[in-house]
């Protein structure tokens, strides 16, 4: 199939060719647009939604319990966390209690982007978590005595009991807060079953991850499909995880997958690992008689034709380009095709495979041996 060269084709940043899954529902827009601006295709497969405050009635019971105890210390982990708390406890009328209760707490930030947050609703901070984890919030904490102690912990839609649990063997009594819930989005069932779908079927190239609740909804999603082994070991091979941060990389390490991570946990820093990692690692160029081959996701590219191949022909041509022009044998050549496919199978492959090529010449036939690319 034809595909014109994206705008982004040629640069240094350009992941034209390659196709990028994104399970986020917040944001996704910001993120799609910077993968798409790069030449990459989006699977956009939302696996949970933010509900709203207007539905979100737990948010209004946590937030009265924890102006009933007047806490001593308070965390916050995250900015919009930190946001939507404030708005909701106006919305409901506390707004100004709140306000009071966390001026006179000793409050402490998961980040730069949490304190950020506090000091724009006129309120100073005691400490900061200089790696963005709750669990560094938490040793700073049982540095000093907590027995006795009410601590409120802003939680960010991924609960880490782990870090909860140590400040209550401390002595200390922990309340929490979940400024936002998760939901899933309407059809979400149908989109995830798609994106699981085309990971095991390595039909993408990368799946992106900006929150632990949606790695979560993939997981179980891919065990009641009965695939979960399957997008495990896509994940470990030739599909890229990518997450945000150590937070949404945890539940992605607890299943056996192993992430790639910027080292600054935003956004654009994602955006920028992944193009790195496809640009530096997941391109083939190869030289033909025919000029420079150039092999990025399902996109072959010669004199800057781009063509899209399906997985299957661009499984056989991957082969012959790591061959580097030495003759594949027939029989090797055979296992590339679905079981129980035999030799006229495989002939009729190459023809289709010749077809969907920018220039057919690039695959050569050997007579009774096999094929070859024409370096």
């Amino acid at each position: 199939m034809q595909a014109p060269a994206p705008a982004a084709a040629g640069g240094q940043d350009s992941i034209s060719g390659f196709r990028i899954g994104v399970t986020s529902d917040r944001r996704s827009a910001d993120l799609i647009s910077a993968l798409e601006r790069r030449g990459a295709a989006v699977l956009h497969a939302p696996a949970l939604k933010i509900a709203p405050v207007s539905e979100d009635m737990p948010l209004l019971a946590d937030t009265e319990a924890i102006l009933g105890e007047r806490p001593e210390i308070v965390l916050i982990t995250t900015a919009y966390g930190m946001r939507r708390w404030s708005e909701a406890a106006d919305a409901a009328g506390l707004g100004e209690d709140l306000a009071d209760l966390l001026e006179d707490a000793k409050i402490f930030v998961r980040g730069p982007k949490a304190r950020g947050a506090v000091r724009a609703a006129g309120l100073n901070d005691a400490g900061i978590s200089a790696d963005e984890r709750t669990s560094t919030l938490v040793d700073m904490l049982l540095e000093g005595n907590v027995r006795g102690m009410t601590i409120a912990v802003q939680l960010h839609g991924y609960t880490d009991n782990r870090q909860l649990q140590r400040l209550r063997d401390a002595g200390a009594r922990v309340l929490t807060v979940t400024p936002y819930r998760w939901v899933k989005p309407e059809g979400s069932d149908i989109r995830l079953g798609k994106l699981i779908e085309a990971v095991i079927s390595r039909q993408l190239d990368a799946v992106t991850f900006t929150s632990a609740p949606a790695v979560d909804a993939l997981l179980s999603s891919a065990h009641e499909l009965g695939l979960y082994d399957s997008l495990v070991e896509a994940c470990n091979g030739d599909v890229v995880a990518a997450a945000v941060g150590p937070v949404t990389a945890q539940p992605l390490l607890d299943a056996g997958i192993h992430p790639i991570m910027p080292e600054r946990y935003r956004m654009g820093a994602l955006v920028r690992l992944v193009v790195e990692q496809l640009t530096q690692h997941r391109i083939m160029r190869v030289e033909t008689q025919l000029g420079l081959v150039e092999i990025r996701g399902r996109s072959v590219s010669l004199a800057g034709r781009y063509v899209d191949l399906t997985p299957a022909p661009m499984a056989l041509f991957r082969l012959l380009a790591a061959a580097g022009g030495a003759v594949l044998p027939r029989a090797e050549m055979v296992r590339c095709l679905p079981d129980g496919a035999g030799e006229h199978a495989l002939d009729m492959a190459v023809s289709r495979l010749r077809q969907a090529l920018p220039d057919p010449a690039l695959v050569g036939t050997v007579i009774k041996r096999g094929y070859r690319l024409n370096v």
